[in-house]
């Protein structure tokens, strides 16, 4: 085949433009796609969801290891389960007789037994009944409805509370009423298998203020709120009152300014300190006048003390004949008018 100068020209011309063309395209999509293949999405722990699972993991780790010794009762519920054997895993509620329904076993008696031993007692339902050859049973109590945690002395309603799920030292206090207004910031957790070693709680003004003492509570467990410790003014003050003692303490002049300070009457030097003792109750003289001119150091006061702040006889006696006269001169200014 031959070709003319004008044609080859025309053909020379067109596959110039298609490559051109072609090249345009292969630039478009360079541009479009990136430099770097991307890389994989991190599963180590720098990423959100890794760090969540980690932290997950970590708490789970940390928490505190439930009481082994506890009893399985009525009412409780429990999640039974079998290794490799996924069609036989239940919830059940314990009937009011202590008795759980289990596939293919029936009827089984697991109250007054714990998680072990009731565990190894469906172990062996299963592997003499023929059900499962070596069966490897997995038993968890979700919610201790038959054992509860007894909250006693400064709330509301004392009583025993169910512990239901992950409960918490303030959810429990919240089911007692809440607290007192003698209540102090001392609470004592005496956990079932550990007697010997309550656990202490300082607690805030408010509870919002101390989540870090939101202990967990397990059935079995004993609170105890404590008395707030309280001193007494008593005497010619304004209000004369007992007071709650903070945990750092509480001195006379800070007692007498919570009573609304002295009244005119009072005999300042008079004033005593009265303590509980083996011997019975005993005064100490105070320099209160000398106290509250800042010229001895304050005095510190115990629980139950009571500062007791007397009166002047002559200044009661000046008093009234000021109060009288006072009266006289009102009474003849109404008539007057």
């Amino acid at each position: 085949m031959t070709f003319s100068r004008s044609n080859v020209g025309k053909l020379r011309f067109a596959l110039t433009h298609i490559f051109a063309v072609a090249a345009l395209c292969i630039c478009a999509v360079a541009q479009q796609q990136p430099s770097q293949p991307p890389q994989a999405a991190k599963t180590t722990q720098d990423s959100p969801q890794a760090v969540s699972a980690f932290d997950a993991v970590r708490q789970k780790d940390s928490a505190p290891v439930p009481d082994s010794s506890l009893r399985i009762g009525a009412g409780d519920l429990l999640e039974f389960s079998v290794y490799n054997v996924p069609e036989l895993s239940a919830k059940i509620r314990v009937s009011n007789n202590g008795d759980a329904y289990l596939p293919l076993i029936d009827y089984v008696h697991v109250a007054d037994l714990t998680v072990e031993e009731a565990q190894t007692v469906l172990e062996k339902k299963l592997s003499d009944g023929g059900f499962v050859k070596d069966p490897h049973v997995t038993l968890f109590v979700d919610q201790f409805a038959s054992q509860g945690a007894s909250i006693l002395g400064e709330v509301s309603r004392p009583a025993v509370y169910p512990v239901l799920g992950q409960q918490r030292l303030f959810d429990v206090i919240s089911a007692a009423g809440g607290l007192t207004d003698k209540a102090g910031r001392t609470v004592s957790i005496t956990h079932r298998n550990q007697q010997d070693k309550p656990v202490v709680v300082e607690l805030a003004r408010h509870l919002a203020d101390s989540p870090e003492n939101n202990v967990q509570v397990y059935p079995g467990d004993t609170i105890i709120v404590r008395k707030a410790d309280i001193v007494y003014v008593v005497g010619d003050v304004a209000r004369p009152s007992g007071f709650v003692m903070e945990r750092s303490g509480l001195t006379v002049l800070q007692a007498v300014a919570l009573a609304g300070g002295t009244t005119q009457t009072a005999k300042l030097n008079g004033a005593q300190i009265i303590r509980k003792t083996d011997a019975g109750n005993v005064g100490t003289p105070i320099e209160l006048k000398k106290i509250l001119q800042a010229k001895v150091p304050d005095v510190a006061m115990q629980p139950d003390d009571i500062l007791f702040v007397p009166s002047s006889v002559g200044r009661i006696a000046a008093k009234r004949a000021i109060d009288a006269a006072v009266q006289i001169a009102t009474f003849a200014a109404v008539r007057t008018y």
